[in-house]
C-alpha cells in the first residue's frame, strides 16, 4: 500500500539546513498496523506528515496504493488526503462551536456525498463509536476520552484506506487511553491500514511491526529482523 524510496525531508533556516528524514525505504502493506517509535526529534511526526500528504518530501518518491505522488499537484494531494487518508492527533483538534455532529460532519464537507448521505454517514459512525447520545454536545461538554473518540469518529467517517495517529492517547488518562487503543485495535481487525506514532513501548508492542526512527534514520524494523 505504501513505498517509500530514499525519501529525506529537509528542513532550511536562513543557511542552516536540518535533515529531518534520511533516505528512508519502507513498505507497509494494506492492513498492517505499523507502531513509529524513537526519541523526540527523531522523525516520526515529519514521517507521520509525510505519509498524511501534509508535507512535501525533499527527495525521494511516495507511492500511494501504487500512484507515484511526487508530480501531483496540491489539488490532487488534497483530493487523495480526503478521500484516502484519516488522522488522529495528541489534541482532538476539535472545533467548540460546533456539536459532535458537526465536526464529524466536516470530514465530508467536500466529498461525493450529498447532505443528507453525510448526515447518515455520521450517525452510522457515532453510534459505532458509542456517541450517538453525545451528537448534539459540544467538545466542551465531554470527556477527554469522549473527546478522542469524536476525533477518530472525524478520521474515519469518509472510510480512509489509511489511518494515521499521532500519540493518540497523550492527552488521556490509562483508562481512556485504553479504551482509544482498544477501538484502533478494531479498526486494524475490520482493515483498515494503521500507522501510529508513540512513545509508549507498551501501545507499540501492541501493533503488528514496529519501527524505530533515530536521527532521521529508519534503525529498526522489527518485522524485518523477524523475516531475515
Amino acid at each position: 500500500m505504501i513505498e517509500l524510496q530514499q525519501l529525506s525531508k529537509a528542513h532550511r533556516a536562513g543557511v542552516v539546513e536540518t535533515l529531518a528524514l534520511d533516505a528512508i525505504d519502507l513498505q507497509i502493506e494494506a492492513g498492517e498496523y505499523v507502531a513509529v517509535t524513537g526519541p523526540s526529534g527523531c522523525g516520526k511526526s515529519t514521517l507521520l506528515g509525510l505519509l498524511g500528504l501534509l508535507d512535501r518530501p525533499t527527495a525521494g518518491r511516495y507511492l500511494l496504493q501504487g500512484q507515484d505522488l511526487s508530480r501531483k499537484s496540491e489539488r490532487e494531494l488534497a483530493a487523495l488526503r480526503r478521500e484516502r487518508i484519516g488522522f488522529v492527533f495528541q489534541s482532538f483538534n476539535l472545533v467548540d462551536e460546533l456539536s459532535v455532529q458537526q465536526n464529524v460532519q466536516l470530514a465530508l464537507r467536500y466529498g461525493p456525498l450529498s447532505e443528507r448521505e453525510q448526515r447518515l454517514r455520521v450517525s452510522e459512525v457515532l453510534e459505532r463509536l458509542g456517541l450517538a447520545h453525545r451528537a448534539a454536545h459540544h467538545p466542551s461538554q465531554l470527556s477527554g476520552g469522549q473527546q478522542q473518540r469524536v476525533a477518530i469518529a472525524r478520521a474515519i467517517a469518509a472510510r480512509p484506506a489509511l489511518l494515521l495517529a499521532d500519540e493518540p492517547t497523550g492527552n488521556l488518562d490509562s483508562a481512556h487511553g485504553q479504551e482509544v487503543m482498544k477501538l484502533l485495535r478494531e479498526l486494524n481487525d475490520e482493515g483498515t491500514t494503521l500507522v501510529m506514532v508513540t512513545h509508549s513501548a507498551e501501545h507499540a508492542a501492541q501493533a503488528s511491526r514496529s519501527l524505530r526512527l533515530l536521527d532521521g534514520r529508519l534503525l529498526v524494523d522489527a518485522l524485518a529482523e523477524a523475516l531475515a
